[in-house]
């Protein structure tokens, strides 16, 4: 028996999270660039198997323009946003091969792959985390925070 039921928890989790991404704190440690977004809003739409998703694409190929250090990542058992999808959109990109897909390790342990991508001054790191479903620092809290941090301080995963 859950001390709070699943649904009161989902209305929490997002409502905190505005207020998480919305705080300059946050946004300074995540090397938002002011004046780029007015308000953070988190969308949840369901899942829905019978809608197509729309792509991603077109704004990473923005985004390498840009010269954007970018992160994208993916629990290996996430089956609303499968990592195959990346794996299958990144070569579209055309960047080159900065760090061949290898396990990236937490305590020794394998924690997921990654794989980063370059392109003039865009970096592109892609990862799974094993074990993990669709919001992955649920599943695996301890993994998302070391990757998250290794990324921000521009380190290896």
């Amino acid at each position: 028996m859950a001390l709070i039921s699943n649904e009161y928890y989902e209305d929490i989790d997002y409502t905190v999270s505005d207020y998480w991404a919305n705080d300059p704190i946050v946004q300074e440690a995540l090397y938002v660039r002011k004046g780029m977004i007015k308000r953070w809003k988190t969308c949840y739409y369901g899942i829905s198997y019978e809608k197509n998703v729309e792509s991603v694409l077109e704004y990473h190929k923005i985004f390498t323009k840009k010269g954007y250090h970018v992160l994208v990542f993916n629990g290996d058992h996430d089956m609303a946003a499968p990592y195959m999808g990346p794996l299958n959109w990144i070569p579209i990109l055309n960047l080159t091969i900065d760090d061949n897909w290898r396990p990236w390790l937490v305590n020794g342990q394998v924690a997921g792959y990654t794989e980063k991508y370059k392109t003039n001054n865009f970096y592109l790191t892609f990862a799974t985390i094993k074990g993990a479903g669709h919001a992955a620092s649920r599943f695996k809290p301890k993994e998302s925070l070391v990757m998250i941090t290794r990324w921000l301080s521009r380190s290896s995963l």
